[in-house]
């Protein structure tokens, strides 16, 4: 199946099955998001929405963030991976969008990823679920899962993801793309064990099919080593009846 089959089959049921999908992290404006998606690398969201209504509820604003201290926050998000090193980020980031953004979430990329604790993948999240624009991140879930599906060709490294991803899907989907890779990833293509059986879209992944062919060939090699034995076991059945007969001739004679 070429690429662009692929993109399409795969835009057509998800744009079909889940036209909603967005974030599961918990969020009122860009400011929670931005904390949010800061405290969620290398952690779940389910933690990370279990952590923030506090937070979120003793810093409202950038600058109450910012006029505390790593100390404080970490009290907050102690059970978050990393708590030591998120606490500064957080402090620092509010401290730069006060100085610098006057309290506003920027829009641009590049300078998304001048706050402390913001790389790459944050800064497309808020790219795209905050101001809508053509964007895409890449997580694990988003990695692992374009690759399987055959989304993306040879792409190591996140940021090759990202571009194949941009490069071929519709403009207008990037920004949905990115929440249906993270739920298919999270729900159904799993990391450790997929749930092939129950997937929808196997009938266009390339991880399924190679599975799929690499247990028919197994199976097949596996009948031709089973006939073998057989064959070998007929024949060596056949030279021991023959050599019982001519026994039975010669005590005859």
């Amino acid at each position: 199946m070429l690429r662009s089959e692929r993109y399409r089959n795969f835009v057509e049921y998800f744009s079909k099955n889940q036209p909603g999908a967005q974030t599961e992290l918990h969020y009122g404006n860009p400011f929670q998001l931005l904390i949010a998606v800061i405290l969620s690398a290398q952690c779940t969201d389910k933690r990370i929405n279990q952590v923030t209504p506090a937070l979120f509820a003793r810093f409202p604003t950038p600058e109450s963030l910012a006029a505390s201290d790593a100390d404080e926050v970490f009290t907050y998000i102690r059970s978050v991976s990393y708590p030591n090193n998120k606490a500064k980020h957080l402090v620092g980031m509010a401290r730069m969008l006060t100085e610098v953004f006057h309290d506003e979430v920027p829009a641009d990329i590049n300078e998304l990823q001048k706050l402390p604790g913001v790389g790459r993948k944050t800064a497309n999240v808020i790219a795209s679920v905050v101001y809508d624009l053509p964007a895409i991140a890449v997580d694990t879930h988003v990695f692992r899962v374009a690759n399987r599906i055959g989304l993306t060709t040879n792409a190591r490294t996140p940021l090759a993801v990202e571009k194949q991803l941009v490069k071929y899907f519709p403009k207008e989907t990037l920004a949905i793309a990115h929440h249906w890779l993270i739920l298919h990833g999270r729900y159904i293509c799993v990391a450790r064990s997929p749930k092939c059986e129950i997937c929808p879209i196997s009938w266009f992944c390339r991880y399924y099919e190679r599975a799929n062919t690499e247990t028919a060939l197994l199976k097949a090699e596996a009948l031709k080593v089973k006939k073998i034995k057989a064959a070998k076991k007929k024949k060596a059945g056949n030279v021991i009846h023959k050599a019982l007969k001519r026994r039975s001739v010669d005590k005859n004679i």
